[in-house]
């Protein structure tokens, strides 16, 4: 099968190919999805993707052999999904790779705001030592974990340590079990809203959970409840969290954004009471290296006509054989 690989140009290519090409003879990897390079488009039956590359449905359309995309990360919102569907086509993502790695990140934004980390690191740097804190404890505190998926889950069992109440809200419910393993009570979004000092958004992007936190729930927030993003920017009004920031009402730790890179002329860049990191919650040399290796065997998988894992959409499993 031509199979294909897309990955960024700030990645070594020659690495990857010396790694991958030893798994997957005649792989051809470029930078773009639509670039020219070792198989014709209208040949190519297998698409890897990282997620910084977009696959609208113009582009699907000029590959009419592909027959499965493997995206080689958790979220897959930038490949067009209907006419994914509307091809048949399988789709598969990677979401067993990161889930530890975006819980620790969680963990350092809720603490970095806490502790009131970047002020004091700025303050010292310019020779400055304050002699006064506004710090707070995690200990004691309720967290909210807006969605109990795979990096929910380890969310709360990194919380558990820290002798916090961790409540939680999903549109299914956890079992009795995990409820009880990982030491979590399941409450409406609004009680949660009210109740939470931290609330940390692990939810997908759907219609529904598009602008979940609009003005009126953020209004519903404990005054100086924290908000962590390292989900998708859009579960949250974006212009309601920078008036309540502004205000001094909440904090917000934020590693998505709605464009990215975004606009750092954005005042929200300027105001106290937040924490920024570059879309990077998931990205470490350890998580990097369980893609790459859980990528290529999903699609070996479907090579030796195996269903591969982590379907998301699309058509029906090739024949064993």
């Amino acid at each position: 099968m031509k199979v294909r690989a897309v990955i960024p140009d700030f990645l070594p290519v020659e690495e990857i190919q010396r790694r991958v090409g030893a798994l997957l003879p005649g792989i051809d990897i470029v930078n773009e999805p639509l670039t020219k390079g070792l198989y014709p488009l209208n040949e190519l039956e297998v698409l890897i993707l990282t997620t910084f590359h977009d696959l609208p449905a113009e582009a699907i359309q000029q590959m009419p052999a592909l027959k499965f995309i493997q995206v080689a990360s958790t979220g897959y919102n930038r490949v067009d999904l209907a006419e994914v569907r509307r091809r048949g086509i399988m789709l598969s993502n990677i979401p067993v790779a990161n889930s530890k790695t975006v819980a620790e990140h969680v963990v350092l934004l809720i603490l970095a705001l806490l502790r009131n980390l970047t002020d004091m690191d700025g303050a010292m740097r310019k020779g400055e030592w304050p002699m006064l804190t506004n710090c707070h404890d995690l200990a004691g505190r309720t967290v909210g974990i807006l969605g109990l998926g795979r990096i929910g889950k380890e969310l709360a069992a990194r919380l558990l340590p820290f002798e916090v109440a961790v409540v939680y809200f999903d549109v299914v419910r956890a079992s009795p079990e995990d409820e009880a393993r990982l030491g979590v009570t399941y409450l409406p979004l609004d009680e949660i809203l009210a109740q939470a000092d931290v609330v940390s958004l692990h939810l997908p992007l759907t219609e529904q959970t598009r602008n979940l936190l609009d003005a009126a729930h953020l209004k519903m927030m404990k005054d100086g409840a924290l908000l962590i993003n390292t989900a998708r920017s859009e579960l949250v009004d974006l212009p309601a969290l920078r008036e309540e920031v502004k205000q001094g009402r909440l904090s917000a730790g934020l590693d998505v954004f709605p464009s990215e890179p975004p606009d750092f002329s954005d005042e929200l860049f300027a105001t106290p009471g937040t924490v920024f990191t570059p879309h990077l919650a998931g990205v470490t040399m350890e998580a990097q290296a369980r893609f790459l290796q859980e990528t290529v065997k999903n699609v070996l998988r479907y090579l030796q006509g195996k269903d591969p894992l982590y379907r998301v959409d699309g058509g029906t499993p090739p024949k064993d054989g």
